[in-house]
């Protein structure tokens, strides 16, 4: 539905890195330092994607991606869990809000929302697709990803995390640092904002 493109330069600046940060030290650096880049740079396109959406420009972008590998790669040894993509992810998105979202027009306020009942639905087990959701897998990629950019910070990022980067509700909120029924709320009115702007925009009936 979205894409997930990235300059290249990024990729190569942490291939080389990688490849630099595992010649040099003893060898459980060695170690590690392979362990890392094995473990984090099949995320770095995500990574991207999400900083992108988060911070609304390129060049910050890849700056936060940046920073968050470098704080993932020194804080590894204490890595215990959860999967390594929310990990990268709930460190990004702190990248962003603290050091990266003032260099952006976007202001990563989170927080003031009215929380939802969690009880509102079964927390261990995904609901089946919702027809708002159906009707945005069905639409225009480019209209779809300039509509998502155009939502409030707390839908956009929840609608990256889970329909770009397939998170589960339980990793989301483990990235957020919401409780998973606030994460399945956002979501539902994260959809339900995208296909009111599409009807709006295409002049549908609702």
């Amino acid at each position: 539905m979205l894409d997930r493109t990235r300059p290249q330069r990024l990729a190569a600046s942490w291939k080389v890195g990688g490849d630099m940060m595992a010649s040099n030290g003893s060898g459980d650096q060695h170690d590690k330092a392979l362990r890392f880049r094995d473990a984090a740079l099949p995320h770095l396109d995500d990574a991207y994607t999400l900083a992108r959406y988060l911070l609304r420009n390129s060049a910050d972008a890849e700056d936060a991606v940046q920073e968050c590998y470098l704080r993932a790669r020194r804080h590894f040894d204490t890595y215990r869990g959860p999967a390594m993509k929310p990990w990268l992810f709930a460190i990004l998105r702190n990248v962003c809000r603290s050091e990266f979202a003032r260099r952006s027009s976007a202001l990563l306020t989170m927080d003031g929302e009215a929380e939802e009942d969690e009880g509102a639905a079964p927390l261990w087990q995904e609901p089946r697709p919702s027809p708002e959701a159906e009707t945005l897998h069905q639409l225009d990629a480019e209209t779809i990803r300039r509509l998502v950019a155009e939502l409030p910070d707390p839908f956009r990022e929840a609608i990256v995390l889970r329909e770009i980067n397939d998170l589960s509700y339980r990793e989301i909120a483990n990235v957020v640092g919401a409780p998973v029924g606030t994460v399945m709320s956002r979501l539902a009115r994260a959809r339900s904002m995208l296909r009111k702007a599409w009807i709006a925009e295409e002049g549908l009936p609702t």
